[in-house]
């Protein structure tokens, strides 16, 4: 069976994405849950321990609070209350802090820092899966056992206004809500406003036990403008004054001799340097956490705040609502809530808690009996035993106080140790799946490197021996055996499968699927081997050259898998495409001196002949005049620009918190400053791609980058001239859907032109246009997409893309390969350019709803991924461009550059695969290795995209 190299290509890819979904499944483990029974109930309470007669306390405690009233500010990080800005802009909560009735800590979340996973950890104690993130788009509802399914039970009426992923995982169990978007960035005021409007009649009304707020503004300005913007402040002051009302409200509803209320100020997650959220650094983690109530004891001076685990919180909201435990809550109990409580409620307390992680522990862990933390538990129930019988039998002594205490300390110990054990466990990985996963993405890969000799011939076809393998005894057997195999281990498997879980019919499709490429693999292997001609000394020595590029470009290439083996390097990997583009710069610069300047014996510079002349149309007008010396300068300007681009976008880990000129930009004090270069950025990205589009796309194009300024201009990132300072700011829907219809026009020009070219009259002029008129519908929406000091990223990517083009890769006769490997790892330093890394708190989601009213899934996660991705996508997108309209004398340039990409983009996925199944218990296996898991899954889906547009333009070469 014969296919085109792009053809080929673009199938294995798939499968690719195939087999990282399955690994991806299989990777992100299942948080360790309870078998017990699906929830907690107050059945299930353990009685009090007692060494003597037995005890009548057999119930959960009373509750201590009568009311609460739980704020979450949405990106509260630690320091906007505890730090600088806590003092100047939220004085009332710093007064509650410092001097009144209140326990203060450092809430400390877990990665991945988003919304929807932070809320599972408030809510059930547990620490949700990696795979979370991904969920956090389209949250369903929480069956697991959590506090507010406990407090329904219970008879608690409960009121929510704020971030409507509650109602998502909670249905059904508000009487009262009133829900907003959290993913529509723009919006950091009305979408607080909503809330707001709601606290008066709420506070005065007593029919509810628990008031939830979800405010989302503060988040959404980080996402716009960053920690640091002006307005920080104000939303700060706002949230204080909200604070204070309700407390307030709280305070003089208290009667004397009832329960008292809880008030409780906590942040989801905090807020990185850039404002986004997502990764591991401290400012995202670090989130403050106030409980206020006129029960605790004023105090009289201000202690430096502890840090306690978020999840901590879980328990004990449980305890002071007396309501059960979550069943897979792994935190303990945030002591100083209880300090007033009896001795003998205290130790019921810490009793209940360590009972429910004990029982979790001994779920989770087969070897739990020699858990450190097991054995203290077991310790202090004993000893908690021995002062149950003291007290019962009316013992009042001090010897009985210091029991009690001493009891607590071995608790409280105890409680620490099952925590941390249970934490670290995080889950189980599903190695079955991971298992079939990564022999998918293997034989993917071998696939594409034993076909690479062929592929990249000059008929760029492969000859898989398709039917033969198949229909052989061999496929047959193997089938059977693998057959065998899963049925042997789904049916004799304790944990839960994801694989094992498909239907039978599914589940032998993808074993026929994997034998399949195995016997195919097999038999191109048996016939190389078998079959293959020798090849004269002659030949074989000038096909195995290799030039000083190739060599470069092969050890690059292979240098940077190699690298993705360390923390840091992958941290900082930005550093490795940045050293590898500069590297080619300086190789490609010695090839230009080479060609052009080389000196001959006699010391005067080597000019062609007269046959070279005539074997070029293109050469002999370059090595004419001043040309020789623009690609001279070429390697020189891409190594300036790189250079300028490194200090406009601060990235990685290490440096990250270090100004940049960026920043620089986005002050308000320089918004003259970046509005000047949005604005000349904007020109000469029309100057530099204007030139090969058609007359109607030109007035588009011009129009449309009129209206991406437009639209900066109403959200309020840059100025028009005559525009006067603090104006009435827009969600600038209108100027962006304006870009969009002039995005929808270039396109569907470019589209006309390529189906003309195709269908009514073939054409190479239309089909070069129709071309380079989609990529100029790809430069308008990243062009909207970028923040105003990103747009030079997007300038120096055209002009080096214009340079290198005219310049090096036809003047220079560098082939299909060499040309694709050059635009691969151009793009892959442009991703790092544009500000991101592989920490997820990098993704701009405020990028995914430009133009939109309301949050919309497909429309914002599809513009998200390209604002992300803009940097690979513009490069590739470029390099279907050049190997078509500038090799039309090659028509096997497509396939060769299709099958080099796909081949790039498998080796680093594959190898990665591998690695990250082997350091699955490394201690940074969920703060640097997963997230760049992640990317590497997407980065394989967006190549996979690019492979088929490859394909199709390659096909009508081919047809044609």
């Amino acid at each position: 069976m014969r296919l085109r190299s792009s053809v080929f290509a673009a199938l294995c890819l798939l499968m690719e994405v195939f087999g990282i979904a399955l690994f991806l499944r299989g990777f992100f483990p299942i948080p360790v849950k309870s078998s017990f029974s699906a929830k907690n109930k107050v059945a299930d309470m353990p009685a009090e321990p007692s060494a003597g007669p037995t005890s009548n306390w057999t119930q959960i405690p009373a509750p201590l609070f009568r009311k609460v009233v739980i704020m979450v500010i949405d990106g509260l990080r630690e320091d906007f209350v505890f730090g600088e800005k806590g003092k100047r802009f939220m004085p009332f909560t710093r007064h509650l802090v410092e001097r009144g009735s209140s326990h203060s800590f450092i809430g400390r979340a877990r990665p991945p820092t988003v919304t929807m996973p932070r809320i599972k950890a408030l809510t059930t104690g547990s620490i949700p899966g990696f795979i979370d993130v991904v969920m956090n788009l389209n949250s369903p509802a929480l069956l697991e056992d959590n506090l507010i399914w406990q407090a329904k039970e219970a008879g608690k009426k409960m009121v929510f206004y704020g971030d409507d992923t509650w109602l998502r995982l909670f249905p059904k169990h508000f009487m009262e809500h009133d829900g907003t978007t959290s993913f529509f960035v723009s919006d950091y005021t009305e979408v607080d406003n909503n809330i707001t409007r709601h606290l008066d009649s709420t506070l005065k009304r007593d029919d509810w036990d628990m008031l939830i707020l979800h405010y989302l503004g503060l988040d959404h300005i980080g996402h716009l403008s960053g920690p640091h913007s002006t307005l920080i402040g104000p939303k700060l002051t706002e949230m204080d004054d909200i604070l204070k009302k309700i407390y307030t409200s709280l305070l003089s509803k208290e009667v004397e001799g009832a329960l008292s209320s809880l008030l409780v100020l906590c942040g989801d997650h905090g807020m990185s340097e850039t404002g986004s959220h997502g990764g591991s650094s401290d400012p995202e983690l670090n989130t403050p956490l106030v409980l206020a109530s006129p029960a605790f004891r004023r105090k009289v001076a201000y202690d430096l705040p502890n840090v306690v685990e978020q999840v901590d919180l879980t328990s004990t909201l449980a305890v002071g609502l007396g309501l059960p435990i979550s069943q897979n809550n792994v935190g303990h109990l945030i002591f100083p809530v209880v300090e007033e409580c009896s001795m003998r409620e205290q130790l019921r307390f810490l009793h209940l808690n360590g009972f429910q992680l004990s029982r979790l522990l001994r779920d989770g862990t087969s070897a739990y009996e020699k858990d450190v933390g097991f054995e203290q538990f077991r310790v202090a129930e004993k000893s908690h035993g021995n002062w149950v019988k003291l007290y019962l039998e009316g013992n009042t002594s001090e010897v009985l106080n210091n029991m009690g205490k001493k009891v607590i300390r071995q608790y409280l110990d105890a409680l620490k140790s099952m925590s941390s054990s249970l934490s670290k466990q995080l889950g189980k990985y599903d190695l079955y799946s991971m298992m079939v996963g990564t022999v998918i993405v293997f034989e993917v890969l071998f696939l594409l490197l034993l076909g690479m000799a062929d592929a990249l011939r000059s008929n760029a076809e492969l000859d898989l021996p398709l039917s033969s393998s198949l229909c052989s005894l061999p496929s047959y057997l193997l089938c059977l055996l693998f057959s065998a195999v899963h049925v042997l281990v789904c049916t004799s498997t304790e944990s839960s499968c994801y694989f094992c879980s498909l239907s039978w019919a599914l589940a032998f499709a993808v074993i026929f699927f994997v034998t399949a490429l195995l016997c195919v693999i097999l038999s191109i292997m048996a016939r190389k081997f078998s079959w293959e001609k020798p090849q004269s000394k002659a030949q074989s020595s000038a096909d195995s050259g290799f030039s000083e590029l190739d060599t470069l470009l092969l050890a690059g290439t292979l240098g940077h898998v190699l690298s993705l083996g360390a923390s840091s390097f992958i941290e900082e990997e930005h550093q490795t495409w940045y050293f590898l583009v500069n590297t080619l710069c300086v190789a490609v610069l010695q090839d230009v001196c080479r060609k052009y300047f080389k000196e001959t014996p006699e010391g005067g510079v080597c000019t062609p002949s007269k046959e070279d002349l005539e074997g070029s149309d293109y050469g002999s007008r370059l090595l004419k005049g001043q040309e020789k010396w623009l690609a001279l300068a070429t390697p020189l300007v891409t190594l300036a620009c790189c250079r300028l681009l490194r200090s406009l976008n601060q990235t990685g880990v290490q440096w990250a918190h270090l100004p940049d000129f960026g920043h620089w930009l986005n002050s308000s004090e320089h918004n003259v400053e970046l509005s000047f270069l949005a604005s000349s950025s904007l020109v000469l990205i029309f100057l530099l791609i204007h030139k090969r589009c058609s007359m109607v796309s030109k007035i588009a194009l011009g129009m449309g980058l009129l209206g991406v300024y437009s639209y900066r201009a109403a959200v309020g990132n840059v100025q028009f001239p005559w525009q006067q300072h603090g104006r009435d700011l827009s969600k600038g829907v209108l100027e962006a859907r304006f870009v969009y219809v002039f995005v929808l026009g270039i396109l569907f020009t470019g589209v006309k032109d390529l189906l003309k070219s195709q269908v009514v009259a073939p054409s190479r002029e239309a089909r070069s246009r129709g071309l380079w008129e989609v990529y100029s519908g790809l430069v308008l929406v990243v062009a909207l997409l970028f923040r105003p000091h990103n747009l030079p990223v997007l300038v120096f990517t055209l002009v080096i893309q214009s340079l290198m083009s005219r310049f090096i890769w036809r003047g220079l006769k560098y082939d299909a390969a060499q040309t694709t490997i050059m635009h691969y790892w151009l793009g892959q330093a442009f991703f790092y350019f544009q500000g991101n890394s592989n920490n997820i708190a990098t993704v701009d989601i405020s990028a995914g709803f430009v133009g939109l009213e309301t949050y919309v899934e497909v429309p914002a996660i599809f513009l998200t991924g390209v604002h992300t991705y803009a940097g690979p996508l513009l490069w590739a997108t470029h390099l279907i461009c050049h190997l078509s309209s500038e090799m039309q004398s090659s028509p096997s340039a497509m396939g060769h550059g299709c099958y080099c990409f796909a081949v790039l983009r498998s080796i680093p996925a594959a190898l990665y695969v591998l690695l990250v199944t082997a350091l699955r218990y490394h201690l940074f296996i969920w703060s640097v290795f997963s997230p760049k898991l992640l990317y590497e899954g997407v980065h394989t889906l967006v190549t996979a995209f690019i492979c088929i547009f490859f394909t199709a333009m390659d096909q009508k070469r081919s047809a044609r």
